[in-house]
């Protein structure tokens, strides 16, 4: 369910037309619907009813503070992966008892800045990092509590690039190593073992892949439980995927029902990393073309968002439906809808059934929600662009345009160059 809906073939957020925004704070821009934020989060929570459970929103999916201050007062909890996402948590009202540290890549300043505010958990990335945590909690006269992530070797059937639980993957530790990992933490004597994580990819549509990861969980469960250590949460990641096309993902309740059914009999509390199910189609980047062009081979719809804006469709080759903001005809085209970035990658969409669209069309890049803003850039010195959110009848700037003074603000010339 979303708040992007035409009427009278005009596209609205909520109970906003698209074209009065964009004719007040100009294009392009990320366009967020508060109700469909709140419905999403509210709905993939309740599927877990009756079980024991903390859902902690993946920060690295959309980090605007606005957004993750509605989730904290949902009851959310936060799931991190640096000391900027700690700082944002902390900052938009997320208890640090809620909040989860995962990652490959830990700093000793982040591993302290996580210690001194006394986070939930540090999922643990590798045996280096053990000892890491280890020596800094015993400098900190701190206790950290982990759990280990495993790498299940379970093949999450999605993009090769955001599969995280297979052996060649540079996540976790492979689960035949896992139990020695748990015998060295109990040696340690600033280290408390609490959980047990695993996290096998991003936007997977099966139902198995997750069920595979949780067989092999609970398994290595019981076996830690045979040695006396005694795991109090069973952290399952996230990576449940949305609808950008023609996918049929599962349901958060088939997704709830099937995960319930496995861990029914075992006592700990069910941690939930959701990202991309809760924000992804609850945003759209919204964009203005700027000209058509044509070659001998192909049709281009040149807008004003580039690969610096979006990079999905750049990075993953992956799909966003593109909508008229103002449907004018019914006749279609197709073309590749580029941006002006100086790539060839540079692209929205390659060789695309779209509107007939017209210099100075408005254009609304769907199921953007998820990994959009998070991974912009200034690409060619060009200005990250802002955040709105529409509640009801009003839209609200929740991060502004950046203008050109932003470019220099942390560039120094040296003395000797002056």
């Amino acid at each position: 369910m979303h708040h992007f809906q035409y009427q009278d073939n005009i596209l609205y957020c909520e109970n906003v037309p698209i074209p009065n925004i964009a004719a007040e704070v100009g294009t392009p821009f990320y366009l967020y619907s508060h109700a469909t934020l709140k419905h999403h989060f509210l709905t993939f929570d309740s599927a877990f009813d009756g079980i024991d459970r903390l859902v902690c929103f993946s920060v690295k999916a959309n980090n605007n503070i606005a957004i993750l201050k509605l989730f904290a007062s949902l009851g959310s909890g936060l799931d991190i992966v640096s000391g900027g996402e700690l700082y944002k948590g902390l900052k938009a009202g997320f208890s640090a008892d809620k909040i989860i540290y995962s990652g490959v890549g830990k700093r000793i300043d982040e591993i302290d800045f996580a210690l001194k505010m006394g986070i939930l958990m540090f999922n643990i990335e590798s045996m280096e990092e053990l000892e890491v945590i280890n020596e800094r909690a015993a400098i900190l006269n701190k206790k950290a509590s982990i759990s280990f992530r495993v790498n299940p070797d379970v093949d999450p059937k999605t993009h090769p690039y955001i599969s995280t639980g297979l052996k060649k993957n540079k996540f976790g530790i492979n689960i035949e190593k896992a139990i020695e990992g748990y015998k060295r933490a109990k040696e340690l004597q600033h280290i408390e073992i609490i959980g047990l994580d695993c996290h096998i990819g991003s936007q997977i549509t099966e139902i198995k892949p997750f069920e595979d990861a949780i067989i092999s969980l609970k398994s290595l469960y019981n076996e830690l439980k045979n040695i006396d250590i005694n795991i109090k949460y069973l952290d399952i990641g996230g990576g449940l995927g949305i609808p950008y096309s023609d996918e049929s993902p599962p349901l958060p309740s088939d997704y709830a029902k099937a995960i319930k059914q496995h861990i029914k009999d075992i006592p700990v509390k069910l941690i939930l990393e959701p990202g991309r199910v809760i924000v992804g189609n609850s945003g759209i980047l919204v964009c203005k073309v700027l000209y058509r062009k044509s070659s001998e081979v192909k049709e281009f719809v040149i807008v004003d968002a580039g690969m610096n804006d979006l990079i999905r469709p750049s990075l993953y080759k992956a799909y966003h439906e593109i909508k008229p903001v103002i449907k004018n005809n019914n006749k279609e085209i197709v073309v590749d809808i580029v941006g002006p970035i100086c790539e060839t990658g540079d692209f929205l969409a390659c060789d695309r059934k779209v509107a007939d669209l017209k210099k100075g069309d408005l254009i609304a890049v769907m199921s953007s929600g998820a990994y959009g803003y998070a991974m912009c850039s200034n690409y060619c010195a060009r200005l990250k662009l802002p955040e709105l959110i529409v509640s009801g009848n009003q839209f609200h700037v929740i991060r502004t345009r950046e203008i050109y003074e932003d470019l220099l603000k942390n560039e120094l010339i040296p003395q000797f160059m002056l």
